[in-house]
């Protein structure tokens, strides 16, 4: 799937899916006109986790990543608008839900600069990489 710019990857984060936010995250996707191509919830094993998050692992924080991401249950999914990564990282919010905007998902749901409810590509690349990541191209609509 060559989109590039089209797509980003996001995925609704452990604590947000265990605080039933699922919906209310996916209607404000929505209601910004974010199509959704593809979209499951799964647990991610530590091992999957620790491959996803690869770029971080001389980080100091790369353990506790892992452990987190594959404490429960994520939504991951394929979003397509124009100017898709860009657009989505605007209705995310800063890291640090204290730094998010007013009515930005991190503002609303996050629990904290490292629970902070969603991820998003942080570039058409990574968008790419991590939509492969996540699914394969029978499960693309």
């Amino acid at each position: 799937m060559n989109t590039m710019s089209k797509i980003t990857f996001t995925m609704i984060k452990p604590e947000a899916v265990q605080a039933n936010n699922i919906g209310s995250i996916v209607k404000m996707i929505e209601e910004n006109g974010f199509r959704i191509v593809a979209m499951k919830k799964v647990q991610l094993s530590a091992e999957r986790a620790g491959q996803f998050y690869e770029v971080h692992q001389e980080r100091p924080f790369y353990g506790e990543l892992v452990e987190y991401m594959s404490s429960g249950p994520i939504v991951a999914a394929i979003l397509e608008k124009e100017n898709a990564v860009a657009d989505f990282r605007a209705l995310i919010g800063a890291t640090n839900p204290n730094e998010a905007a007013d009515g930005t998902i991190r503002k609303l749901f996050a629990e904290s600069k490292s629970k902070n409810a969603v991820h998003g590509s942080d570039s058409d690349e990574n968008a790419q990489i991590e939509a492969d990541f996540h699914f394969s191209s029978d499960e693309l609509f």
